[in-house]
């Protein structure tokens, strides 16, 4: 009797709270990241989880928006954006952990119309743009705030096609809110990074924009100075490796 009553005393022991607490001590890293990454994300995330870590938390939205949540003290480990200028932001109030800032990916922008559509459109053509664009709008994410938006503003100034459609702009919360649009038939065209446009069956790439009609398309990603997870530095340099790169690859990413 007594050996039983030490056997049970030993079992109860490892399903007490203070057992259960130790193996909960390792926290998954919360990841804010742009909307354009919710696809390759999740899959780096997934293998991440394979090698025995926690899965990450993701959370996806417009860049813009954010860095906003970061700024207002939302908590995270890891913000990826899709542009220099809101990490620049963020690094610039001392919001991030210092030496955890890498650019890892690129990307290109595309002009996208409804798969089953037969509207066109030249890049050379800013009136014939217009005309194809008909009584609909041109879909992209806010060029005021968001990326793709900035992106798509700059390479349409580039090409002369700004002052034709400058008010005729449907300005979406983000890139993907932008691909909904046309994919619903909601829009004739829209700009979206190719990456979006591959993940989707409902669109199709009219025409590519030249990348020297814009700034460069670049990823950087940090650990937040207020990170609070243990995984957060290793899953940033997970995002960075070879291995996640080539993850991020194969949904149409570029080296930077």
């Amino acid at each position: 009797m007594a050996f039983l009553a030490a056997c049970l005393a030993t079992v109860l022991a490892g399903c007490s709270p203070a057992a259960e607490t130790g193996a909960s001590k390792e926290t998954p890293p919360v990841v804010l990241a742009a909307a354009s990454l919710q696809e390759s994300l999740e899959a780096a995330a997934l293998q991440w989880a394979a090698k025995g870590h926690p899965k990450p938390v993701l959370s996806f939205a417009a860049s813009s928006a954010l860095a906003r949540q970061v700024e207002n003290g939302a908590p995270a480990d890891i913000f990826f954006s899709a542009d220099e200028q809101w990490m620049d932001e963020l690094n610039g109030k001392g919001l991030l952990r210092p030496g955890t800032r890498a650019t890892v990916l690129g990307n290109s922008i595309v002009l996208i119309a409804p798969k089953t559509s037969l509207v066109n459109a030249r890049l050379d053509d800013p009136r014939g743009f217009g005309a194809a664009l008909g009584d609909g709008r041109l879909s992209m994410a806010d060029p005021a705030a968001v990326p793709a938006g900035k992106y798509g503003m700059a390479a349409l100034k580039t090409l002369g096609i700004w002052p034709v459609v400058e008010k005729r702009v449907a300005r979406a919360e983000n890139v993907r809110a932008a691909l909904a649009l046309v994919e619903r038939g909601e829009a004739p065209l829209g700009i979206v990074y190719a990456t979006d446009a591959a993940a989707s069956a409902k669109v199709r790439v009219v025409a590519v924009f030249p990348q020297d009609s814009h700034p460069p398309i670049l990823y950087p990603v940090a650990v937040l100075k207020n990170a609070t997870s243990a995984d957060a530095q290793a899953f940033r340099d997970f995002l960075a490796s070879p291995e996640s790169q080539g993850i991020f690859r194969k949904y149409g990413f570029t080296a930077p």
